[in-house]
């Protein structure tokens, strides 16, 4: 295998790293110029200076650091190893994965195009064919036209007028996007009733059966429900057909807007699309996982095959099994609505300009509470954990957290004290954003169709209940460990995510207030966490499309400002439904049995393959080797732990010793 070894750029102002992070996460959006390298300067130069840039900078320098420390550790880790035996490993994995591609079922992701500005149009036909955003001190959506200009969502107005002096900014109309809403997603649900909704404009079907049912080709199929949805709302879908959900949002944005793209169903055809495609453009993989796979030499999905054997190495850092399914373009095809029980948390938040007085602090978190306890009682939840969330001006985040050993009420006095509480030992601040979430979540819902159901229920449950042996080793757990969170599987045993880095998930919009205008000063602009219509993420996000939960506790930034105060441990037997052990690498998974037996087969098929490895490289046993095996032993116990701390380079390259050359 040719090396492809590159070092880590140096961190300045001038470096493209950093003008790609001030341009925020949306630069794959539809619509968008192909060269941006002049938009990117006039985002530079508009920012330098203000808090956001100093924040874009440090966080910039950060990943520039974890990047060498990587390297390191990728040098490691290679040094005396025969790659090409490890490559011929990673070779039957492919083979193993390869195996599990089903290409039976036809797959569709629908995504509205530029849906908030569109329905705006529809009430204000005069602005088609001219450039505009919704929202007010932050960039909603953006019109086609606006984004011609390099205009995206996420984008401070101040700088979306610096790029298109002409952009005409309008407020947000939630009611009529929720509305339009409605009526698409009924459009949809008349081909696949039991869609995924993966937010208020995008979603999943499982078109199979109509096409049999209605003797229609899929290309046919999409048409006419496209066709239907401009007919009786005259708004325009894009849509991506395709063997697996992955495939098919990739698909959708072929061909925006108002088109569509079907992927041929044939294996080879498959691998041909993805080896050029761009690693960015893989469902999952944001812009600091695009810069970490780029310093190892990973920049389409085809270099995931060239560079398989590091990424087998340092699979902690990467996600092998992940990135091998990118390469083979093989994913998820289970499309179903998600449901109530795999709720993780429920919450609210509010951003607004930077306020320091504390009066209006605790009069944004008021409102917070109000909305909290709206969306509770509406929806029928209540919890045992209160995280507090909050932004400073400076862009860092921060949380603090409290558990009790009782329901908490859903009134708003009740939720605005617990915030209160947590936030008053860190005062004084100045903040932009503060929200309040509930986790470790009880079904009111449920627990009232279970008295109604009587004993029946009672018994259902009881045989169906976590033994108290499995709740013991759930609860002792670190819940708050960056480390062990669990990867996420989809319910037929596929990764949907690499290893997490916050950085992605934050995902701080291109905002700040020393320069917005008194308009945008005046406008507050409300987000709720994972509830439903036209908010981000949908309550029918299936788990696998849901941010991971907020660590109780946990801070984004390095340095919090206070001491937090302390956290109470919830008692084991009001814990959320355990994650499943696999018994092969230890690793817990959040997937049901189906999964498990997914994740399984392919760690049986990892595991001796490399047990055949070792062998046939005839180790000596010494008394170092000796230490070496219990060393391997321990890791390969968990061997993708997820680490979002710096890289350390001890206890890297699992399955290390195996490949190394004799002397």
């Amino acid at each position: 295998m040719q090396d492809k070894h590159t070092d880590a750029p140096p961190s300045t102002p001038d470096t493209e790293s950093l003008l790609r992070r001030l341009a925020g996460p949306s630069v794959n959006k539809a619509g968008l110029a192909k060269d941006q390298t002049e938009i990117n300067r006039i985002i530079a130069e508009v920012s330098k200076g203000s808090k956001f840039y100093e924040n874009e900078k440090r966080k910039d320098k950060d990943l520039t650091e974890r990047i060498e420390q990587i390297l390191k550790i990728r040098d490691e880790s290679i040094r005396g190893v025969d790659l090409r035996k490890v490559e011929e490993s990673v070779d039957k994995l492919i083979a193993q994965l390869e195996a599990k591609r089903d290409l039976s079922q036809v797959i569709v992701h629908v995504d509205m195009d530029a849906f908030f500005a569109s329905v705006e149009v529809l009430h204000d036909p005069s602005l088609a064919s001219k450039p505009f955003a919704v929202g007010g001190g932050v960039v909603s959506t953006a019109s086609y036209e606006a984004r011609k200009f390099g205009v995206r969502s996420g984008m401070a107005t101040f700088v979306a007028k610096k790029l298109c002096p002409e952009l005409i900014c309008l407020r947000s109309h939630f009611e009529w996007y929720n509305e339009m809403s409605n009526k698409v997603m009924a459009i949809f649900k008349r081909y696949d009733p039991t869609m995924c909704a993966a937010g208020c404009d995008e979603g999943y079907l499982n078109i199979t059966r109509y096409c049999e049912d209605h003797s229609l080709s899929p290309e046919e199929c999409v048409s006419q429900m496209r066709r239907t949805v401009h007919e009786e709302t005259n708004l325009t879908v894009s849509a991506g057909i395709a063997p697996n959900k992955m495939l098919a949002k990739i698909c959708s944005d072929k061909n925006k807007p108002n088109g569509q793209f079907k992927m041929q169903f044939d294996s080879g055809e498959i691998k041909a699309f993805m080896r050029e495609l761009s690693i960015r453009k893989v469902p999952g993989v944001g812009r600091v996982h695009e810069r970490l796979l780029d310093s190892v030499g990973v920049k389409t999905c085809g270099d995931v095959f060239e560079q398989r054997a590091v990424l087998f190495l340092m699979d902690k850092y990467f996600g092998l099994e992940f990135l091998l399914q990118a390469h083979l373009g093989i994913g998820s095809n289970i499309v179903q609505p998600g449901q109530r029980e795999e709720r993780k948390s429920i919450g609210a938040e509010r951003t607004f300009n930077a306020l320091s007085d504390t009066a209006r602090i605790y009069s944004k978190l008021e409102e917070v509470a109000a909305e909290l306890e709206s969306d509770m009682v509406e929806s029928g939840w209540t919890g045992k954990t209160v995280t507090l969330k909050y932004k400073l001006d400076t862009f860092q985040v921060f949380t603090r957290a409290k558990s009790f050993d009782r329901w908490i009420s859903t009134k708003k006095e009740d939720l605005f004290a617990i915030g209160q509480e947590l936030l008053k030992p860190e005062l004084p601040l100045t903040l932009r954003l503060i929200g309040l979430r509930v986790t470790k979540l009880k079904d009111l819902k449920a627990e009232a169709e279970s008295k109604a159901r009587g004993i029946k229920r009672f018994f259902e449950a009881a045989s169906s209940s976590t033994s108290p042996r499995k709740k013991r080793r759930v609860a002792d757990m670190p819940q708050d460990d960056d480390e062990n969170e669990p990867p996420t599987l989809s319910q037929d045993g596929f990764a949907v995510t690499m290893p997490g880095y916050d950085d992605d998930a934050e995902g701080d919009p291109l905002a700040h207030t020393e320069s917005l205008d008194a308009e945008a000063d005046a406008e507050d602009s409300s987000v709720h966490a994972q509830s439903t219509s036209v908010k981000p993420k949908s309550s029918s996000t299936p788990p696998f499309l849901i941010p991971p939960e907020e660590k109780a506790s946990s801070s984004k930034a390095s340095h919090p400002p206070r001491a937090s105060p302390a956290k109470h441990n919830a008692p084991a037997d009001d814990l959320e439904p355990p994650l499943l052990e696999c018994p092969i690498c230890g690793r817990m998974l959040d997937t049901d049995n189906q999964g498990l037996n997914e994740h399984i087969d392919f760690c049986l098929s990892k595991q001796a393959i490399k047990e055949a490895q070792t062998a046939s490289l005839n180790l000596k046993p010494s008394s170092s080797g000796e230490s070496s095996g219990q060393t391997k032993k321990t890791a390969s116990r968990k061997p993708q732990a997820r680490s979002k701390a710096k890289p350390d380079s001890s206890g890297h390259g699992e399955g290390l010793l195996r490949y190394r050359n004799k002397g």
